[in-house]
């Protein structure tokens, strides 16, 4: 480890920048950064936050305005942290690029397609590449699978799997003006959704193991097809059953939701010639070869936020050649999001007669249970079987997508907006 701390500046206190906050306090004692600012639009709200950092034993200066602090402290910092709402990466990322700031910048950066383009451009000209935060890339488990998956020890990789089911509380949807819109007020794209944000993680995961090209590559899509469901009562979606093909021949069946009350699960499946390698993020993996053999492995311990920081200050100090997520390696995440809109064309609600909400005593919050979804989540997963008509009450049949379709995405929303709004 380095004994120059990397000088830090923070956008935010609420919502998940308080996990860097708490990461960048552990950080400080292991003299890995120090924190020179931080600001928020609601800064006064944060006090007990502020004093639970101990700001002002570490002299951290406070501010309300990102540009106002970027002015007053951006010649001290070697890195700029960015964990705000996705709709204001862009400006934020172009702000600090422009004062020659390296950006560490959380998950997704945006969730439009030409907006990333022109952050792609921006980005050239950044003193240092910026790291897109998808927490689990640095995994050295993952890194060593991809490795020996590449190899050819499995054999040809054909299909690859995930299985993401996160319970969300109704609440959820009324924390802030963004959660679960398709849209902002001002035209600009949200697409909030377990697949746009909550579960982007996991996705850009399944893209890396299926990027066959090389140990640092995502796979690029040739085809998307996708039905998107709601229960929650919200302009987006909360469930995904998404089917598509890379331009590698690897298929990919993608089934994600927020609408159920029970335990999670985030389950990455790789469907090799010679093996099935089953990544249960957070846990284990295990590998089963067609020889019988089974090869478990425990994961060990990772601290998503604070390993990632480690990872960009060695590529900050010059010890590694590149973040471990680019803004360019966000690309096939960006449009496979995107298409999967296009495929769907109408967002279904679920039928009220098979909706209910479920109370949680731990935490008394309200959560959505649907039945049969659950069995056509996994019998999309194992045997790529759609629901059936009317199960869900789903009339519209998606269609394939493909690249070309991503200017179409607009218009597709404006569309479900207009009518496909939830009743």
């Amino acid at each position: 480890m380095s004994d120059t701390p990397v000088r830090v500046g923070i956008i935010g206190m609420g919502g998940f920048a308080g996990a860097h906050h708490q990461a960048l306090l552990k950080l400080e004692s292991l003299r890995q950064s120090r924190l020179v600012c931080a600001c928020d639009p609601r800064a006064d709200a944060f006090a007990e936050q502020q004093a639970k950092w101990r700001f002002t034993d570490r002299g951290v200066r406070v501010f309300t305005d990102y540009r106002d602090m970027l002015d007053a402290c951006g010649h001290e910092l070697d890195v700029l942290v960015i964990p705000t709402p996705i709709t204001l990466h862009a400006e934020m990322h172009r702000a600090g690029v422009e004062r020659g700031i390296p950006v560490y910048l959380e998950k997704p950066p945006t969730l439009d397609p030409d907006e990333l383009e022109a952050m792609i451009a921006c980005d050239a000209q950044a003193k240092k590449a910026t790291l897109v935060s998808f927490n689990f890339i640095i995994e050295k488990p993952r890194q060593s699978l991809k490795a020996r998956l590449l190899a050819g020890e499995f054999g040809r990789l054909h299909e690859a799997r995930l299985n993401v089911r996160w319970p969300r509380a109704t609440s959820y949807f009324t924390r802030n003006d963004w959660a679960g819109r398709l849209q902002g007020a001002d035209g600009r794209l949200i697409l909030d959704s377990c697949m746009g944000n909550a579960m982007a993680h996991f996705v850009h995961n399944l893209l890396y193991w299926t990027g066959v090209d090389g140990q640092m590559n995502w796979a690029d899509l040739r085809q998307v097809r996708a039905e998107l469901y709601r229960a929650h009562r919200i302009e987006g979606a909360d469930t995904f059953f998404v089917q598509a093909a890379t331009a590698g021949d690897v298929a990919l069946r993608i089934a994600l939701t927020h609408a159920c009350s029970a335990e999670t699960c985030q389950v990455e499946e790789l469907h090799c010639a010679n093996a099935v390698i089953r990544y249960v993020v957070g846990s284990h993996y295990e590998i089963r070869r067609a020889d019988g053999t089974v090869e478990r492995e425990q994961l060990p311990p990772f601290d998503s936020v604070v390993d990632n920081h480690l990872a960009y200050y060695r590529y900050l100090r010059g010890e590694t050649d590149r973040p471990a997520t680019r803004l360019v390696d966000s690309r096939p995440f960006v449009h496979i999001n995107n298409l999967a809109y296009v495929s769907t064309g109408a967002i279904t609600t679920f039928p009220a007669d098979r909706t209910s909400l479920v109370r949680n005593p731990q935490d008394n919050g309200e959560y959505h249970e649907v039945e049969g979804l659950a069995a056509a989540l996994n019998d999309f997963l194992e045997k790529g079987t759609w629901p059936s008509p009317g199960l869900f009450g789903r009339t519209a049949s998606s269609r394939l997508a493909t690249p070309v379709d991503l200017p179409a995405t607009r218009d597709v929303v404006e569309r479900m907006i207009a009518h496909n709004a939830p009743a």
